[in-house]
């Protein structure tokens, strides 16, 4: 069976195993079959009883957990609460509602506003500037936590990281560039091994604050949003896949990470342009070209990386058939896409899709 613990990964190809056992929780308490999502999903169970401060979980395998369980709970809060949650299609209408903000600074006070009404004070977010930062604050009410008293301990740092870190990519995505932290306060005891949380975020953390917060400049508040009604379909078709792949850290975010992040994850409808691509990144098209040949790639091929990246994601997805993923991939010919796959993997489809079927189920094979 393939273990989720296996290899180290980078930051952006991985999570940290315990926010896969926070969404396991999720439909434990509900009395749903944990265990046998997380074999869905292609991750080793014994991390169910395991999850240490060292492993991980590799980002295509958290994706599909996390659609499997908001789809079990009809939540879409990112998992911020196991008894606050979001009616389907909630989240979907609020993320359309942002598309005519000028900027950032504007899209997150619409969300502080949608949260505000649609939970009546049960979960808000605050947006605050204090001099040259920004502080966005969640807020959850002690009768949303517990329904009873208000002598219940607040989220625990993994509940806490989970969440932040989504909002964190989320606001990054809305601008197509990371959003630089300058700090992370968490609720709950500090969890061991700090530097994950570090690494994570990319700043420095502050363990049992009364309330969880990113706090990042206040200039980036100005940052204009970036996406368009398509660009914001294909991240809500794939979800949180393009999240999840972003890096925290603006600092060690290359030119290929800025240029697959504008690429996307959903083709269907094609592929940015190479015109809409040197738009959004303020620059000419022959420093494109030249700053990607000294990286070493060009547009063509990370483009073919990323069609190979979203086919692997996509096939792990046993709702979709390979058809359903061709025409993801943006391929008319079913037989296209099989050519392309191959050479991109060394199998076709269907036989890396067996593979992957055979290694959840514990049975090995080549």
């Amino acid at each position: 069976m393939r273990s989720a613990r296996s290899q180290p990964r980078p930051p952006n190809e991985s999570v940290p195993a315990q926010f896969a056992a926070s969404l396991a929780r999720m439909l434990a308490d509900r009395g749903l079959d944990a265990q046998r999502a997380w074999e869905d999903a292609g991750i080793d169970p014994a991390l169910l009883q395991d999850a240490g401060q060292e492993s991980t979980v590799p980002i295509a395998a958290y994706s599909a957990l996390y659609r499997h369980v908001m789809t079990a709970l009809q939540d879409e809060t990112f998992g911020l609460r196991r008894d606050v949650g979001m009616n389907p299609g909630a989240f979907r209408i609020m993320c359309f509602s942002l598309l005519s903000c000028p900027n950032l600074g504007r899209a997150i006070r619409r969300v502080v506003e949608f949260h505000r009404v649609f939970f009546a004070g049960k979960l808000e977010l605050r947006l605050l500037t204090e001099g040259d930062s920004a502080v966005v604050e969640i807020i959850v009410s002690p009768e949303a936590r517990s329904g009873q008293s208000e002598s219940l301990e607040p989220m625990s740092a993994v509940e806490a990281a989970c969440c932040l870190s989504m909002w964190h990519r989320f606001f990054g995505w809305l601008i197509g560039h990371p959003l630089p932290l300058e700090g992370v306060q968490l609720t709950g005891a500090r969890a061991g091994a700090p530097e994950r949380y570090r690494q994570l975020f990319g700043c420095a953390i502050a363990f049992e604050a009364s309330l969880p917060a990113l706090r990042f400049p206040a200039e980036y508040l100005s940052y204009p949003l970036v996406h368009t009604e398509d660009s914001l379909r294909e991240f809500l078709r794939t979800a949180p896949y393009q999240l999840l792949i972003m890096p925290a850290d603006p600092g060690t975010l290359s030119l290929v990470d800025q240029v697959r992040s504008l690429i996307g994850h959903d083709f269907s409808r094609g592929f940015p342009g190479f015109e809409r691509i040197t738009d959004l990144l303020h620059m000419s098209a022959p420093t494109l070209r030249r700053r990607l040949k000294r990286e070493g790639t060009t547009f063509q091929e990370l483009k073919d990386a990323c069609r190979r990246d979203a086919s692997v994601d996509y096939l792990s997805r046993p709702e979709l058939s390979i058809n359903d993923v061709a025409i993801l991939m943006g391929f008319t010919d079913p037989s296209a896409f099989y050519r392309s796959f191959k050479k991109w993997t060394g199998r076709t489809p269907g036989e890396y899709r067996n593979r992957e079927a055979r290694a959840r189920s514990g049975s090995g094979g080549p």
